[in-house]
């Protein structure tokens, strides 16, 4: 028999590239590990887009969201250190019971795609149906935040103090934690390095900024936008330029002494920009891969070269944030004015979506975050 306590309003995508619609859902009771969310923000990140418009495969009827914040309002009986009442940031799922998450790990949790892309439990059961009993993909990331409450699973909270601005701070539970883990987590980046970031998205910015609070000497932000490398270098890049395949190689090679950077971040999941970053390297350098292209795409490497010069090409999720640690960290930057994430956020309505997801996909706005108007005083 169907039956659902809880009925809320959702942002649902019918289909790969369908019309997305704010609906009536229901969702299910709540486990003993989870928890009831009043979402008061949500991040749109280019995981969601990729998602929507079938880059990365994921079942529909779906509702995404993955970088949500607002209010506990319900705990299940599993749950500690959590009350109704806190303030939360939500970011990924991960077990935290097999090795890789009891390394200290769980951005490459075993059951990383099945808890974050699966649109269920790990025991196949849905948290959201429609108003007749259909399933609904949700769970994504553990949170599947547009929607105005959401049952979060106990990894994917992070209490953060009463005075955290949500709508500003809602993106570090992906995007923002992920550039920044890139540098702090990944390249342990210090004084006396360079680091290319190729794509000055969200994701990107965020690694200038963390680049910069590291003090980190030569920061090239790569983009084909003039406006974002004008917000990158009021952010902390030391260099900006448009990308020009071979020709920008050689410039960022000049810039770092002629030999080539020690470090280069990819966000932009674009096979030929992957290959062209390698060949900005220097020798020991470190090439990072964010941005994610569709599974299956393969990235050529001059093999010779590569051992010759001894260069790493390393994947990141998450950029290896644990995000009980991270995010804190990334707030305490925020508070003391190093992480100004206000210079990339852009607010609006959640009935305004389609204006979002339109800027985000242009350029024009580099993070849109949505709100329910009656949290917009969060």
């Amino acid at each position: 028999v169907f039956e659902m306590s809880i009925t809320t309003q959702a942002l649902v995508a019918p289909k790969a590239n369908g019309s997305l619609k704010i609906q009536d859902i229901h969702l299910d009771d709540l486990r003993p590990n989870e928890a009831l969310v009043e979402i008061h923000a949500v991040g749109i990140c280019h995981a969601d887009i990729s998602c929507l418009n079938g880059t990365i495969p994921v079942k529909f009827p779906c509702v995404f969201g993955h970088e949500g914040a607002g209010k506990i309002l319900q705990i299940g009986s599993a749950i500690r250190n959590i009350i109704p009442g806190d303030k939360v940031i939500l970011s990924y799922n991960a077990c935290y019971d097999c090795p890789t998450c009891l390394s200290g790990c769980p951005a490459y949790c075993h059951h990383m795609l099945k808890l974050n892309f699966g649109g269920t439990r790990l025991d196949d059961s849905y948290t959201m149906r429609t108003s007749d009993g259909s399933p609904i993909s949700g769970n994504f990331f553990g949170q599947s935040s547009f929607s105005k409450t959401a049952i979060v699973s106990k990894s994917s909270i992070v209490k953060v103090p009463p005075n955290t601005p949500l709508q500003l701070l809602a993106p570090l539970g992906c995007g923002l934690q992920t550039g920044a883990g890139a540098i702090f987590n990944i390249l342990n980046l210090s004084k006396g390095s360079s680091v290319v970031v190729f794509g000055t998205g969200a994701v990107g910015m965020a690694a200038i900024m963390a680049a910069k609070i590291r003090r980190v000497d030569i920061i090239i932000a790569i983009d084909i936008l003039q406006n974002r490398l004008a917000t990158a270098r009021t952010l902390g890049a030391t260099h900006a330029m448009e990308f020009n395949g071979s020709d920008s190689i050689l410039q960022i090679r000049t810039i770092c002494g002629g030999v080539g950077a020690t470090c280069a971040i990819d966000t932009t999941g674009n096979i030929t920009v992957i290959e062209e970053m390698m060949e900005c390297l220097g020798p020991k350098g470190k090439g990072i891969t964010i941005g994610a292209p569709s599974p299956g795409q393969k990235v050529k490497v001059d093999v010779f070269r590569h051992i010759t010069l001894g260069r790493q090409y390393i994947g990141c999720n998450q950029g290896d944030s644990v995000p009980q640690e991270m995010i804190p960290i990334l707030i305490e930057q925020y508070f003391n004015g190093n992480f100004p994430v206000e210079k990339i956020v852009k607010i609006y309505d959640f009935a305004d979506f389609e204006s979002a997801l339109k800027d985000i996909k242009s350029g024009r706005t580099i993070k849109p975050v949505l709100i329910w108007p009656e949290a917009s005083h969060l």
